[in-house]
């Protein structure tokens, strides 16, 4: 009975530590990669990037990404990189909030088509469903005729904290809270 029980045990923690980070990983381009001939524009449009999430461009060689500034992307320029690689898999955390702008560093690319720009936005804190946040209301003025005294109470939001959350700042999904559940039922079911 013990050995079921750390066995049991064994399993909740390997669960917990096996749950992916929720950031998300944007192949550019999905499966055409970095490449002339992507429409990165379209690529973009409907996705939103949050801190915490990572672009990863694929490539052959005779291309780079080159993080540039918000003038060089709109000319074109090369030579004036903050950040670049050449490696054919180029990992790009986005920690902070704000626009990042990459291009091919080869002459002539970004022209033809090799350019991205990215608006990065702080990861979002949801309410989890059906738990609206607790507020008090104020309390009406009240006025004592002996004593011309005014009390308020003023309104208090209370917003839920985030437990079990993940690094990029998102609750956990509900299927981890199934599976966390049903668990410790049958951890509580053992044991009786």
């Amino acid at each position: 009975m013990a050995s079921s029980c750390v066995g049991i045990v064994c399993l909740v923690i390997v669960l917990c530590s096996a749950v992916p980070s929720l950031a998300t990983v944007y192949t550019v381009g999905d499966s055409s990669g970095w490449a002339i001939g992507v429409d990165y524009s379209t690529w973009t449009s409907g996705k939103t990037f949050t801190v915490g999430d990572s672009l990863m461009f694929n490539y052959g060689s005779g291309h780079t990404v080159d993080e540039v500034s918000g003038s060089d992307y709109k000319s074109c320029t090369v030579g004036n990189a903050i950040n670049t690689d050449s490696s054919g898999s180029t990992s790009i955390p986005l920690k902070a909030t704000g626009t990042r702008y990459f291009i091919c560093g080869v002459v002539g690319h970004c022209g033809s088509g090799m350019k991205l720009s990215v608006t990065v936005t702080a990861a979002s804190t949801t309410t989890p469903s059906g738990s609206p946040p607790s507020t008090t209301t104020p309390s009406p003025t009240t006025t004592t005729p002996a004593t011309p005294t005014t009390t308020t109470t003023p309104t208090t939001t209370t917003t839920p904290t985030r437990s079990a959350s993940s690094s990029s700042g998102t609750l956990l999904p509900p299927f981890v809270a199934v599976v966390m559940v049903t668990l410790v039922s049958l951890f509580r079911f053992i044991l009786s």
